[in-house]
Parts: structure tokens; C-alpha cells; sequence
């Protein structure tokens, strides 16, 4: 899933013009970005992966250029802190092996770990709202939504999970 997310990315990232690196991407073939992308350090990477997606979300949401740089701060906080949060849920197991109060347990660290999702997601929706419009805070969401819909799709039409094993739960 993660491999899809970068190529998502990496592709959409390609046609936005201000990137950190001095690569002119529009310009490189598929074969050349590739050969970049694969000569970069894992934290270079990540760090052009971060910005791709930050000039997605800025595109999409046509963001004033003046709140640009604290808009992207605190998206960037959101989703960090969204990271910690689904961490904190160990979703490799397999639901059939537990016992019944082994999934007692787990089931109520979903519903938990759902909630603290939810609750930083109206932090972050109240707080994005002093920058950006309500509207815009909705666009951003809803686009999480169909990022989310259309990686899925894709996990499925190409054989979903490479391990094997049932299909991961998530809260």
C-alpha cells in the first residue's frame, strides 16, 4: 500500500513546479525520474515524497500563497500525529485465532483508537479553519477519502496482499 502511495505521489508530484531538488521533472522521462528517485538516500526520498504530496494538497486545495507555509505545517502535524494515533493498533492478527476475550480486547482498542482518529480530526478541521476555508478543509478530507478508496481499488485489481495472509484490520 505503501509502494502505491509513493507511486501516487511520485507521478502527481512530477508535473508540480516547486520541488526542492533542482531536477526539472516535467522534462525527465519516466526512466530518468526513476534513476533519480532511485539514487536518493531514504531520507531524501521521504523528503521528496513530503513535498509531492504537500504540492498535491496545496494544488488541489488552490491554498493562498500567503498561508501556504502554515497551512502546510499544520497539515503536515495532522498527519503525524494521525500516524502515532494508528500505531498504537496492532492490526496483524487474525481475528479467527483469538480467543473471545483476546477479541473483546481488541475490538474495544479499535473502537478506541478510532475515536482518538476521529477527535484529531476535528482538532485539526477547527485549527485548519483559521487558515483556509471550511469548504477547503471538507475538499481536503474528502480527498483523503478517495486517495484512500482508489489505493484499495488498486490493492485488488493487482492481487491485493503479497504476504499471503488474510486482509489486515484497521480501526
Amino acid at each position: 500500500m505503501k509502494k502505491i502511495l509513493f507511486t501516487l505521489l511520485v507521478i502527481y508530484g512530477f508535473g508540480l513546479n516547486a520541488q526542492k531538488t533542482d531536477y526539472d521533472w516535467k522534462k525527465m522521462d519516466p526512466k530518468q525520474r526513476k534513476e533519480v528517485i532511485n539514487n536518493l538516500s531514504p531520507e531524501e526520498r521521504k523528503a521528496l515524497l513530503t513535498q509531492f504530496r504537500n504540492n498535491m494538497v496545496l494544488d488541489n486545495l488552490n491554498v493562498d500563497p500567503k498561508d501556504k507555509t502554515e497551512f502546510t505545517a499544520m497539515y503536515n502535524e495532522y498527519l503525524d500525529n494521525q500516524k502515532k494515533i494508528k500505531s498504537q493498533f496492532d492490526s496483524n492478527f487474525n481475528p479467527e485465532t483469538l480467543s473471545e476475550e483476546e477479541a473483546k480486547v481488541k475490538l474495544q482498542q479499535s473502537f478506541d483508537v478510532g475515536q482518538k482518529l476521529l477527535d484529531n480530526r476535528k482538532k485539526y478541521a477547527e485549527k485548519m479553519q483559521t487558515v483556509i476555508p471550511c469548504q477547503k478543509v471538507l475538499k481536503l478530507f474528502q480527498s483523503e477519502g478517495m486517495m484512500r478508496d482508489k489505493m484499495n481499488e488498486r490493492k485488488k485489481t493487482h492481487g491485493g496482499n503479497n504476504k499471503g495472509s488474510k486482509p489486515r484490520q484497521n480501526p
